[in-house]
């Protein structure tokens, strides 16, 4: 197949849809594919394989899109065209201005249109406080299928949870829900804790530092344990709320967090030697740093919130707080710290759970998708 991958942010492997991407470009070229992407990273330039746009200049608000680690690109029709016209199929990561043109040039060309969900409303209006605006978010649904879902042959939905999401409000739609997987580099492995952290129970949570995500309830959380002085906080990630955390755990916390971005093998260690990870996040589409937890046999406790679906992965009840509850986030951890028998015994559950979300039959699942689009188009 030759497949065209219009990804209007791709950057580096530091969030779930960036991850996603790469995982999803590898996979098909291992297979023999031809896949071809537009993106507007200038670090791709001399890679044949992508065809890279020019980004958006828009002035003083370039900060606030570096300070978020994104890059707009400029929707250039002719580079667009060129990059589509042989090609069997355009798949579209995002519902944004490259990802709308791509769509909206395929369709004039005749071209078989896939696209994935990977972006829930809240994450667009979170950005001008309107995260909790039930009428904005349902605006912004209808948006998305309006300027991009309604062409497509079909639609790749990571989690049946946004699938209902979306649908409640666009109607039926020709869905795949598919994990996005995770990867096989992500495994059980005999980690060490780092002799300053043996003393220490060690708690980790990944994820952008933004309101969404909501770490001020994990933070809250551990200045109310008991445990304070015992507990030390990884924080992997980045965000415009970095230094937000960083007072409130100069004040408030015994151990102050270690914050850093961390390499693929180094996050490998640390999911392998933590004790327990948190996911507070009030707005998650599916939560591939929490699966990659599971996978490496690191018990979770994640946030009931009815706007994200890593509730699902909450096998007992010890697993689960109630959404925005510190109190109860707090006595979760807790109760793992005082009972580290029956954490083990978590353990093994969710050691083979995490076995369910392999990404080579993730990937596979993508692959046949794709084929049976054109199959059909033709």
């Amino acid at each position: 197949m030759r497949i065209t991958i219009v990804c209007d942010i791709l950057g580096k492997k530091n969030n779930g849809t960036s991850i996603a991407a790469y995982n999803l470009i590898n996979f098909l070229r291992a297979k023999g594919h031809e896949i071809t992407v537009l993106c507007c990273d200038c670090d791709k330039n001399d890679d044949q394989n992508f065809v890279v746009l020019d980004k958006i200049n828009l002035g003083p608000f370039n900060k606030v899109l570096d300070k978020n680690g994104v890059s707009i690109p400029k929707t250039d029709t002719k580079v667009i065209l060129d990059a589509l016209v042989d090609c069997d199929l355009v798949h579209i990561m995002l519902p944004f201005p490259m990802g709308r043109k791509a769509c909206e040039i395929a369709k004039k060309l005749g071209k078989p249109i896939t696209a994935g969900f990977h972006c829930q409303a809240e994450l667009v209006t979170s950005h001008f406080g309107l995260m909790n605006a039930t009428v904005v978010n349902k605006a912004v649904y209808k948006s998305f299928y309006r300027t991009l879902y309604k062409d497509c042959n079909a639609i790749h939905y990571p989690t049946r949870f946004i699938r209902d999401t979306f649908e409640t409000i666009a109607g039926k739609t020709n869905g795949y829900i598919i994990s996005n997987g995770v990867n096989d580099e992500i495994c059980v492995k005999e980690t060490e804790k780092p002799s300053e952290l043996k003393d220490k129970f060690v708690i980790l949570t990944t994820g952008r530092f933004c309101k969404e995500k909501s770490q001020n309830i994990l933070l809250k959380a551990i200045a109310h344990s008991k445990y304070n002085d015992k507990i030390q906080l990884i924080m992997a990630g980045q965000g415009p709320l970095l230094n937000r955390i960083k007072r409130y755990a100069k004040h408030h916390l015994a151990n102050q967090p270690i914050i850093r971005y961390f390499s693929r093998g180094e996050m490998i260690d640390v999911l392998n030697f933590s004790d327990l990870y948190c996911h507070p996040a009030e707005v998650e589409l599916e939560g591939i740093a929490c699966l990659e937890a599971c996978v490496c046999g690191l018990v979770p406790i994640v946030s009931d919130s009815p706007r994200a679906a890593t509730k699902n992965f909450a096998l007992t009840d010890k697993n689960i707080f109630k959404n925005k509850d510190f109190i109860d986030l707090k006595d979760k951890i807790e109760y793992f710290i005082e009972h580290p028998s029956e954490k083990q015994s978590i353990r093994e559950e969710y050691l083979k759970y995490g076995k369910t979300f392999d990404l080579t039959s993730c990937m596979e699942k993508m692959e046949k998708m794709f084929q049976e689009v054109i199959n059909s188009s033709r």
